[in-house]
Protein backbone atom coordinates (compact mmCIF):
# COMPACT_ATOMS: atom_id res chain seq x y z
CA UNK A 1 0.00 0.00 0.00
CA UNK A 2 2.81 2.43 0.87
CA UNK A 3 4.39 1.80 -2.54
CA UNK A 4 1.15 2.83 -4.27
CA UNK A 5 0.88 5.98 -2.15
CA UNK A 6 4.49 6.88 -2.90
CA UNK A 7 3.95 6.25 -6.62
CA UNK A 8 0.84 8.45 -6.57
CA UNK A 9 2.67 11.29 -4.79
CA UNK A 10 5.65 11.14 -7.14
CA UNK A 11 3.34 11.02 -10.16
CA UNK A 12 1.47 14.05 -8.87
CA UNK A 13 4.70 16.05 -8.45
CA UNK A 14 5.95 15.03 -11.90
CA UNK A 15 2.62 16.00 -13.47
CA UNK A 16 2.61 19.31 -11.61
CA UNK A 17 6.19 20.12 -12.61
CA UNK A 18 5.49 19.31 -16.27
CA UNK A 19 2.44 21.56 -16.25
CA UNK A 20 3.96 24.52 -14.44
CA UNK A 21 3.02 27.83 -15.93
CA UNK A 22 6.27 29.46 -17.03
CA UNK A 23 4.90 32.96 -17.43
CA UNK A 24 5.63 35.80 -15.06
CA UNK A 25 2.19 35.60 -13.43
CA UNK A 26 3.34 32.69 -11.27
CA UNK A 27 4.45 33.89 -7.83
CA UNK A 28 5.59 30.58 -6.28
CA UNK A 29 7.43 27.72 -7.99
CA UNK A 30 8.59 24.35 -6.70
CA UNK A 31 12.03 23.08 -7.71
CA UNK A 32 13.05 19.44 -7.39
CA UNK A 33 16.25 18.35 -5.70
CA UNK A 34 18.03 15.03 -6.12
CA UNK A 35 16.53 13.98 -2.78
CA UNK A 36 13.11 12.50 -3.60
CA UNK A 37 11.66 13.83 -0.34
CA UNK A 38 12.88 17.43 -0.69
CA UNK A 39 11.78 20.37 -2.85
CA UNK A 40 12.64 24.06 -2.80
CA UNK A 41 9.75 26.54 -2.87
CA UNK A 42 10.70 29.90 -4.39
CA UNK A 43 8.81 33.17 -4.16
CA UNK A 44 9.67 34.42 -7.66
CA UNK A 45 8.76 37.98 -6.69
CA UNK A 46 10.88 38.44 -3.54
CA UNK A 47 13.57 35.73 -3.65
CA UNK A 48 12.37 34.08 -0.42
CA UNK A 49 13.02 30.32 -0.32
CA UNK A 50 11.71 27.41 1.76
CA UNK A 51 12.89 23.81 1.95
CA UNK A 52 9.84 21.54 1.64
CA UNK A 53 9.88 17.93 2.78
CA UNK A 54 7.21 15.28 2.53
CA UNK A 55 6.91 11.69 3.70
CA UNK A 56 4.63 8.70 3.22
CA UNK A 57 4.89 7.61 6.84
CA UNK A 58 5.29 9.42 10.15
CA UNK A 59 8.66 11.01 9.33
CA UNK A 60 9.08 14.77 9.19
CA UNK A 61 6.77 16.70 6.87
CA UNK A 62 6.72 20.43 6.40
CA UNK A 63 8.82 23.36 5.36
CA UNK A 64 11.69 25.34 6.82
CA UNK A 65 12.89 28.79 5.84
CA UNK A 66 16.12 29.10 3.86
CA UNK A 67 15.75 32.82 3.18
CA UNK A 68 13.04 34.86 4.91
CA UNK A 69 14.12 38.32 3.73
CA UNK A 70 12.98 39.84 0.46
CA UNK A 71 15.96 40.46 -1.81
CA UNK A 72 14.20 43.34 -3.62
CA UNK A 73 11.45 45.82 -2.79
CA UNK A 74 7.81 44.73 -2.93
CA UNK A 75 7.00 46.66 -6.10
CA UNK A 76 8.75 44.14 -8.33
CA UNK A 77 6.74 41.69 -10.46
CA UNK A 78 6.37 37.92 -10.24
CA UNK A 79 8.93 35.83 -12.10
CA UNK A 80 11.96 37.94 -11.20
CA UNK A 81 13.87 35.11 -9.46
CA UNK A 82 14.62 31.56 -10.53
CA UNK A 83 16.78 28.68 -9.25
CA UNK A 84 19.38 26.69 -11.15
CA UNK A 85 20.72 23.35 -9.86
CA UNK A 86 24.46 22.73 -9.64
CA UNK A 87 26.40 19.46 -9.79
CA UNK A 88 26.29 19.42 -5.97
CA UNK A 89 22.84 18.12 -5.00
CA UNK A 90 22.63 20.44 -1.98
CA UNK A 91 23.45 23.66 -3.86
CA UNK A 92 21.50 25.84 -6.26
CA UNK A 93 22.17 29.24 -7.76
CA UNK A 94 19.44 31.84 -7.21
CA UNK A 95 19.40 34.33 -10.09
CA UNK A 96 17.77 37.76 -10.17
CA UNK A 97 16.73 37.80 -13.82
CA UNK A 98 16.40 41.61 -13.84
CA UNK A 99 19.79 42.78 -12.53
CA UNK A 100 21.85 39.57 -12.72
CA UNK A 101 22.66 39.30 -9.00
CA UNK A 102 23.24 35.75 -7.77
CA UNK A 103 23.19 33.84 -4.48
CA UNK A 104 24.41 30.39 -3.49
CA UNK A 105 21.52 28.45 -1.94
CA UNK A 106 22.41 25.40 0.13
CA UNK A 107 19.66 23.25 1.57
CA UNK A 108 20.27 20.58 4.19
CA UNK A 109 18.51 18.30 6.63
CA UNK A 110 20.73 19.89 9.28
CA UNK A 111 19.86 23.48 10.23
CA UNK A 112 23.49 24.62 10.59
CA UNK A 113 24.23 23.67 6.96
CA UNK A 114 21.44 25.79 5.36
CA UNK A 115 22.68 29.01 3.78
CA UNK A 116 21.80 31.67 1.23
CA UNK A 117 24.82 33.85 0.51
CA UNK A 118 25.57 36.41 -2.23
CA UNK A 119 28.02 35.43 -4.97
Amino acid sequence: MKKYILLAIISLFIFASCNQNNNKDVRYKMFTTENIWTFLKLDTKSGKIWQVQYSIDDNYRGEVVLNDKALVNSTTENGRFTLYPTKNMYNFILLDQIDGKMWQVQWSLEEDNRVVIPL
